[in-house]
């Protein structure tokens, strides 16, 4: 066995330089053995990627046989409640949510993939209903909420999806959105059990989220007040 005479390193037979310093080897007694394999690999190789049709069969795979299994199990218990909808929707849905992109070729748009996500969870949620016996509910309220909240999404994709805007007006458009989506929540809510919207509550979040973002929007309109923001909090 030889040693580096630079760094001392212990060195293998075939080495004839130094893997850590990369001297050269002379060791007379112990001439480089040029015909043993290294005992390191002399190609540098990565791992393949997992193909994306094989991830998705497998997860697919494990969302059908649970929706199966509780499907066939609610059955066999005959229970009055159909408690295994809500598993199966659930299925449904984490489908959409993780399947679905993987089978795309193509990168969608970013409405595409909003639409898609806010339709699993209009998917879940039809399902909850058809359980309790609750279409009013759910055409009336629920799904109103449900395309609200995708429309909101939508808003904060196309307004800070690509990176352009600052931190600081970042959080003035979700905050003030919010407080937007709030409303229209109470909205939703007053009509369907009274009949009429009488603003209370969403009122008192958006005037709060008017009054976080105001100070915002003029710290972010004035460069001293920006500047010393960012320095305090590393924005």
């Amino acid at each position: 066995m030889s040693y580096c005479v630079n760094c001392g390193v212990e060195l293998d037979d075939t080495a004839a330089f130094c893997p850590l310093c990369h001297t050269p080897v002379n060791n007379p007694n112990q001439p480089v053995d040029h015909t043993s394999p290294k005992p390191f690999p002399t190609e540098r190789k990565e791992v393949p990627p997992v193909s994306r049709i094989h991830l998705a069969i497998l997860l697919s795979t494990v969302l059908v046989s649970v929706a199966v299994c509780c499907g066939v199990l609610n059955l066999f218990l005959r229970t009055q409640r159909t408690w295994s909808l809500y598993v199966i929707g659930a299925a449904v849905m984490l489908w959409i949510w993780l399947v679905l992109p993987l089978l795309r070729r193509k990168k969608d748009t970013l409405g595409l993939q909003l639409l898609a996500d806010i339709l699993a969870i209009a998917i879940y949620v039809s399902f909850i209903a058809v359980e309790l016996d609750g279409w009013d509910w759910y055409w009336h309220l629920a799904l109103p909420i449900i395309l609200l909240l995708g429309a909101v999404f939508l808003f904060w994709g196309l307004t800070m999806g690509r990176g352009q805007r600052s931190t600081l007006s970042s959080m003035a458009l979700v905050i003030g959105s919010i407080g937007v989506f709030l409303l229209g929540v109470e909205c939703f809510v007053d009509r369907y059990f009274q009949g009429s919207w009488t603003p209370g509550w969403s009122l008192v979040v958006l005037a709060i989220c008017l009054i976080l973002t105001v100070p915002l929007v003029v710290v972010r309109r004035t460069p001293s007040l920006r500047e010393e923001v960012r320095r305090r909090f590393h924005l």
